[in-house]
């Protein structure tokens, strides 16, 4: 089950959030700052998941974007990698109809 979907820029400013679960704006907050300093303060070399509280994070880094889903640890990591790049293809061809690109889209 998703619990939220976050994408923030590498300064660690949200671009977009979808919560799924009941969360109170302060609780927001300290989620997507504890999260982009996990993500920020990883390497390359490391997997794309891990353990967050009694959740999963899946992530992907597109053009300076991190695209974070926080699911459930019984929810296949794969499954939840491909759905991501599914929304950044969806979001690719969307932006490919205006004159602008993916990193100038969540940069307004």
């Amino acid at each position: 089950m998703i619990h939220y979907f976050i994408v923030q820029n590498r300064s660690g400013k949200t671009r977009l959030a979808k919560w799924y679960q009941p969360y109170t704006e302060e609780e927001k907050t300290k989620l997507t700052s504890e999260i982009y300093r996990l993500l920020n303060a990883r390497e390359a070399k490391f997997t794309n998941f891990l353990e967050f509280r009694t959740y999963k994070i899946v992530y992907r880094r597109y053009v300076g974007l991190y695209f974070v889903m926080c699911v459930d640890t019984t929810d296949n990591e794969l499954a939840v990698l491909e759905a991501i790049h599914l929304f950044v293809e969806i979001l690719d061809n969307y932006v490919r109809w205006g004159n602008f690109s993916l990193g100038t889209l969540f940069d307004q």
